[in-house]
């Protein structure tokens, strides 16, 4: 069985919440979700875990054991479970991970449209220079004219791709799998998020993505009772990004060495300017859970703000760039083609 998915975990995390409150325990919480599931694998994890909760009696346990669920799920589930406010982890869970959700869809949005476009202007090249160009030359030859110059160098590249077109195909389908990979399974995202995390366009984007992640899981976790430590080593785990992470320790060491929370984070500069001042004030106020939920959705509006910014320039360029370069191939044949004809008539 696959691991679930963020809306997966949200709709899970959701329904159990809203029975809990209900004064219903987990398995018959479990059984009522069950009976409403519709056959098929999401039926069977259910199942699996309704029977190892039967057995074991602790719902963290018979989460880990259908091996579908975050281990930061189910240690948040323990937890819950510890301090008898599972149904608010559930609840803190199911907002957590709808966010999580919608910042993983605008991610994607922002990667795959210009992935699309630029695939789009690639279609029309290939056929404007495979199709379109051979016919100005038949006009050429018929004319008793020779093509020379840029317009003879495009219909040469017209050939070749023709020539070569099905390595071409190959090539992009090739193209297609890597991009498939790299969005839709679990190891390609890590790897497109460790690229993005070195590469100099989406380092900044990426390390402000890494810090409303860690500053959404420090509000889940100090809001379900732990305590500050407790909540950086279960946050740490959400974290992929190598800078970050590393902000992360060296705030976890300057706490052993009896800083606070709040002057360990000004001095890793995991935070900065007005977030640390929130960040003093949150934690001196006795707020940290409330502060640092700000933190987060102060971040996930500036991430959305940048995305759109990013996808709103983007597509005027390409549509740009495509513009150009149709009329520029156009252009070299139209303008030697105009004066073979003028001469002719001349």
């Amino acid at each position: 069985m696959k691991a679930l998915n963020n809306s997966e975990l949200a709709s899970f995390s959701s329904q159990m919440a809203l029975i809990l409150r209900s004064g219903i325990s987990s398995v018959e919480g479990l059984s009522l979700i069950l009976e409403d599931t519709p056959s098929g694998e999401g039926k069977q994890i259910l199942e699996h875990v309704l029977h190892s909760m039967e057995e074991t009696g602790s719902f963290s346990r018979a989460l880990e054991s259908v091996k579908v669920f975050p281990s930061y799920f189910c240690s948040m589930a323990e937890i819950g479970e510890q301090s008898g406010r599972l149904d608010d982890v559930m609840e803190s869970l199911a907002l957590h991970y709808r966010r999580e959700e919608s910042l993983s869809r605008s991610i994607r949005s922002a990667v795959i449209y210009p992935l699309v476009m630029l695939g789009m202007m690639a279609a029309v090249l290939a056929v404007l220079l495979i199709k379109v160009m051979p016919v100005f030359r038949q006009v050429f030859e018929q004319l008793g004219a020779q093509m020379t110059g840029f317009p003879a160098a495009v219909l040469n590249l017209g050939t070749a791709l023709g020539n070569y077109s099905a390595a071409f195909l190959i090539l992009a389908v090739a193209a297609a799998v890597i991009c498939i990979w790299l969005f839709f399974t679990e190891n390609g995202r890590k790897k497109s998020k460790s690229f993005a995390g070195k590469f100099f366009m989406t380092r900044a984007l990426s390390e402000k993505i890494s810090c409303s992640r860690f500053a959404s899981g420090m509000y889940l976790a100090l809001s379900s009772g732990l305590d500050v430590d407790q909540s950086l080593e279960m946050t740490a785990r959400l974290i992929e990004h190598p800078d970050v992470h590393e902000k992360i320790l060296e705030i976890r060491r300057c706490i052993a060495e009896g800083e606070s929370f709040e002057d360990a984070a000004a001095r890793a500069r995991l935070f900065t300017g007005s977030r640390a001042r929130m960040l003093s004030i949150g934690f001196k106020a006795g707020a940290p859970d409330n502060v640092m939920k700000q933190i987060s959705e102060q971040y996930d509006e500036e991430i959305e703000e940048q995305i759109d910014t990013l996808l709103g320039r983007l597509e005027p360029t390409l549509v740009a760039v495509l513009s150009v370069a149709v009329g520029l191939i156009l252009l070299s044949v139209m303008l030697p083609l105009l004066g073979v004809m003028i001469n002719i008539g001349g």
